[in-house]
């Protein structure tokens, strides 16, 4: 097959040609409530060609790579077609290599039959909850060997291993409907889906006891963030505006470049070198090495994620950001693990400091618009002269990014990950993390009663 590539790559007439060939297996078990939704093992096969001629993309998928030659032809009689600039790619090491991901206990050697126990388990423990409604567990497991060949003598084969679960419980009582969930998942192998007994039981209870928290008065607070929602508030409010692709399409975004946009402490990361999380890789789907990337370091804006052609138009390096759902797809400019870096602060200091305020954990999910962003927490709590009070529900956190950004007064040192799926340009779920320690934000608008 590589003297296959090599050859097709040979023959094509383009400024710059990319195959990439993918093979993928998966299982899923999937359960909602008491009843078996998804259950199977598939597989898929194909590739897709990419072609630059003066600027102009062609892009052809396929499924059957005996007629590599001739898929190489159609992409480059596309992108002449459409070619009408003198737009460049940034330079990359032509790197031959391969890779594959190592695990503790692989997946594959597991039978479905097993990992259907495991999830029917899982979602009875939930279940036997009196005050749970409805719940669901859902896993999936993804093998992926990849191949991606250039024109300029690149040659990368890599192989991953993805295992991920996801716990949810509903409760109702009446109209208050509550719900909490928990999810785990990375490169390491099955043993990550093992043992999680306890973190159901934890789903069940943290979502009844939603039930009798009360709603919060709306108002401005301080806020002290768990990492998981510091590592989503990192990925949604302020990743996505690092995409370069965006950036390159709402030039007054980068006037910003080089601006203070929080305390010395605060430093944003996106890495996809980090061992074994859910978003790492070695190269992305461009055959470029992947590299960590400080997107906010000492508190100053100063990166871009890029592909090689943003990296090209906006005069910055590469730095392996470009990112593919499968081979029907082109890459784009996507996050791995974005997190924001920890520093000294623990938990126990940023309450005490603290009168009246909140303590928000998790996220149910939030929008972002540009600069402006609202996120809802799973759970909250009020704190009160500096100890944790009683339970809150219906925590809406909205504000201004740079603002949010430069009100984070205190950052603790328990930095944590969560696996989670990226949405963009109609690629999604994509695979990714977040992560954070606990951070306090001064002055934050809290949606609620009025």
């Amino acid at each position: 097959m590589e003297a296959r590539i090599r050859k097709a790559l040979a023959a094509g007439r383009a400024d710059h040609i990319e195959i990439r060939l993918e093979q993928m297996t998966s299982s899923t078990v999937r359960y909602t409530g008491e009843d078996l939704e998804d259950i199977g093992a598939r597989g898929s096969a194909g590739g897709c060609v990419r072609a630059l001629v003066n600027g102009g993309w062609g892009f052809v998928s396929f499924n059957d790579a005996a007629e590599l030659d001739r898929y190489v032809r159609l992409a480059c009689e596309q992108a002449a077609m459409v070619g009408c600039s003198q737009r460049a790619l940034a330079p990359v090491p032509a790197v031959v290599d391969s890779v594959i991901n190592s695990v503790i206990e692989d997946p594959r050697k597991v039978s479905l039959e097993e990992k259907e126990r495991l999830v029917r388990g899982y979602n009875e423990i939930i279940r036997k909850s009196p005050r749970i409604q409805t719940s669901s567990a859902n896993y999936t497991d993804v093998h992926s060997v990849q191949t991606i060949a250039t024109s300029e003598g690149a040659f990368v084969r890599q192989e991953t291993v993805y295992c991920r679960l996801m716990l949810v419980g509903v409760a109702r009582d009446g109209v208050n409907v509550q719900q909490a969930f928990e999810s785990v998942g990375d490169l390491k192998g099955f043993q990550i889906v093992r043992g999680l007994e306890a973190e159901c039981e934890d789903v069940a209870k943290r979502a009844a006891d939603l039930l009798s928290a009360q709603p919060v008065e709306g108002g401005r607070y301080t806020v002290i963030c768990d990492p998981k929602l510091t590592g989503v508030f990192v990925h949604e409010a302020f990743g996505h505006l690092s995409e370069s692709d965006f950036l390159y399409e709402n030039p007054d975004m980068l006037e910003m470049m080089a601006k203070r946009f929080g305390v010395d402490d605060l430093s944003v990361v996106d890495d996809p070198t980090l061992p074994d999380e859910a978003g790492s890789y070695e190269y992305d789907d461009e055959g470029t090495p992947a590299s960590k990337t400080w997107l906010i370091r000492n508190g100053l804006l100063c990166g871009h994620l890029h592909s090689r052609e943003t990296a090209a138009q906006m005069g910055e390096a590469p730095t392996g950001n470009a990112r593919a759902l499968g081979y029907s797809n082109a890459p784009i400019v996507r996050m791995s693990n974005t997190y924001l870096e920890p520093r000294e602060s623990s938990l126990e200091e940023m309450i005490a400091d603290i009168d009246n305020g909140i303590y928000a954990v998790g996220a149910l999910g939030g929008m972002t618009d540009a600069e402006m962003f609202t996120f809802s927490a799973g759970e909250a709590y009020a704190i009160r002269g500096g100890k944790l009070a009683g339970k809150l529900r219906d925590v809406v956190l909205t504000g201004n990014v740079k603002e949010t950004l430069m009100n984070i007064d205190a950052i603790g040192s328990d930095l944590e990950f969560t696996p989670g799926g990226c949405g963009k340009g109609g690629q999604s779920p994509l695979r990714v993390s977040t992560g954070g320690p606990h951070i306090r934000i001064r002055n934050v608008v809290i949606g609620g009663r009025q």
